[in-house]
C-alpha cells in the first residue's frame, strides 16, 4: 500500500487538469475535477494497487476481475464517456446499450484528463502525441462512444498533437465551447 505515492499522483493529475480547465474557462470543472478519487471507495483501492506508471484501476481489474474503484469513479464524473452510456431510445436499434452525445464542456475536460494522465504516468517520456496514440489504439473497439463525441475527441487530440497545448486550449475556449452556448 502506497498512500503517499497515490496521493501525490492524484494531486499532480488534479492540478494539471485544473490548470487546463481554468485556461479554457471551465472554472467549476477544474476545481472539482476527480474529487471522487478522495472517497474511501476509490482512494484505498488506488493506494493498494498504486504503481505510479499506470492507473491502479487496471491493476485492481487484473487482480480481481473488476475495478470497483473505476465503477464508482465513472458513475460520478461526467468527463468520462462511460458516464454517458445508456439504453438506446430507438426501438429499432440493434444495440441495447450505447453512448449518448457528451456536452462539449465535458468533452473538453475529458481531453484535459487524458493529456494530464499521459503527462503523469509517462513523465519525461511524455510527448503531445501520446494522448492521440492512446485514443487511436482503442478507437475501433470503442463502439460505445457516441459517433459525434468520438469525432470531437479525435479532432481535439489530433490538434493537441499537431498544434500543441496553447493553440488547442485557445480553440477549445474560443470556438469549441461556444458551440454549446448557441
Amino acid at each position: 500500500m502506497n498512500i503517499i505515492g497515490h496521493l501525490k499522483t492524484i494531486t499532480k493529475h488534479h492540478n494539471l487538469v485544473m490548470g487546463y480547465c481554468l485556461r479554457a474557462g471551465l472554472i467549476r470543472q477544474g476545481l472539482f475535477h476527480d474529487l471522487s478519487k478522495l472517497s474511501p471507495t476509490e482512494f484505498w483501492v488506488g493506494a493498494k494497487y498504486y504503481q505510479g506508471t499506470r492507473s491502479p484501476n487496471n491493476a485492481e481489474r487484473e487482480a480481481d476481475g473488476v475495478s470497483t474503484a473505476w465503477l464508482h469513479h465513472k458513475g460520478r464524473n461526467k468527463h468520462h464517456f462511460e458516464y454517458w452510456i445508456d439504453y438506446s431510445g430507438d426501438p429499432n436499434s440493434l444495440l441495447v446499450l450505447g453512448g449518448t452525445r457528451m456536452p462539449e464542456k465535458y468533452v473538453a475536460e475529458m481531453i484535459f484528463d487524458r493529456v494530464s494522465a499521459s503527462r503523469v504516468y509517462l513523465g519525461k517520456d511524455y510527448t503531445d502525441t501520446e494522448p492521440l496514440n492512446y485514443f487511436l489504439k482503442n478507437k475501433e473497439k470503442s463502439w460505445y462512444i457516441h459517433p459525434e463525441t468520438k469525432e470531437q475527441m479525435e479532432f481535439l487530440l489530433r490538434m493537441w498533437s499537431e498544434e500543441g497545448e496553447v493553440r488547442t486550449i485557445a480553440y477549445i475556449r474560443n470556438v469549441f465551447l461556444r458551440k454549446e452556448q448557441k
